[in-house]
């Protein structure tokens, strides 16, 4: 049976109290798009980032390798088309109508599918920094999501996400263990990519960010972000790789690790579709 709430806060009281909303409640209008903007973005994502993966199927190194980024470009349009199921069944927009908009440069994609991956290394960086982003941020909607459909669908993406990380760690290892010219290599990607995966968690959360006030997001943006410092600066300095930040470094008296000041212009610019590589991926996505 449908379920309807008197008022704003009734509403938000049930969801306070961990109640989770599904497709047929009368749910506040506000809401309803608040959650369908945030399953359409994510949907728009995987599309391009598997699409980001099947560039690169026919020029992998050795068989093995092509394998595996077939299977992670099945995995990551597989996501993209439940997303976009759970985002219709909102009434918001028809499936159809979101992959119009994305097509035509109106729908929006996470910042770091506007960069083009240059070499193989580049791959590499993507499965090990970008994946590991995307796990950050969906385990912490997964966590508290008030939305049913979407915390469901969430269990299956970030355990196969999960996998896409593990795949990252072990070509990651292959460059750290390689040649000169391997390491050469991930160390140019990673300057390409360190910064777009910082800019991946967003700017500050603000004070009323409704994501957080109904629950479709469980951690402010500056906490994932940290949560990713901490664990993935000290792996690539372990690894005998340096992130392209002359400020990073570890407080003497913490242990925590500190970056420089963030540039958020190119975020802006990648959210407003202009970023580096978005003419040329939004025209490949749309043939």
């Amino acid at each position: 049976m449908a379920r309807s709430w008197g008022s704003l806060a009734e509403f938000e009281a049930f969801l306070d109290e961990g109640g989770i909303v599904e497709p047929g409640d009368h749910m506040p209008d506000d809401y309803r798009e608040a959650v369908f903007r945030f399953i359409e973005l994510h949907a728009n994502s995987e599309l391009m980032g598997g699409l980001t993966e099947r560039d690169w199927i026919p020029k992998a190194p050795g068989v093995r390798r092509k394998m595996a980024v077939l299977a992670k470009t099945q995995d990551e349009i597989g996501h993209a088309h439940l997303l976009y199921m759970v985002a219709a069944d909102l009434g918001v927009k028809i499936r159809a109508e979101m992959l119009e908009d994305l097509f035509a440069g109106r729908g929006r994609f996470h910042n770091v599918f506007h960069y083009q991956a240059v070499t193989w290394a580049d791959q590499v960086a993507i499965a090990y920094l970008v994946d590991a982003a995307a796990l950050i941020s969906q385990q912490a909607v997964f966590k508290n999501c008030s939305y049913g459909p979407y915390k469901r669908i969430l269990r299956r993406i970030v355990a196969e996400e999960g996998f896409h990380m593990r795949h990252g760690e072990e070509m990651l290892l292959v460059f750290a263990e390689g040649t000169a010219v391997q390491r050469q290599m991930f160390q140019e990607a990673l300057e390409r990519w360190w910064w777009p995966t910082l800019h991946m968690f967003g700017p500050p959360s603000r004070p009323d960010d409704v994501l957080l006030r109904w629950h479709i997001k469980s951690e402010r943006n500056e906490a994932l972000r940290e949560q990713r410092v901490q664990k993935y600066a000290p792996l690539l300095l372990g690894y005998g790789f340096t992130p392209p930040d002359p400020e990073l470094r570890q407080d003497e008296e913490t242990g925590r690790w500190v970056t420089g000041e963030i540039d958020w212009e190119p975020l802006k610019a990648t959210l407003a579709n202009l970023g580096p590589d978005s003419a040329r991926r939004i025209g490949a996505a749309a043939r």
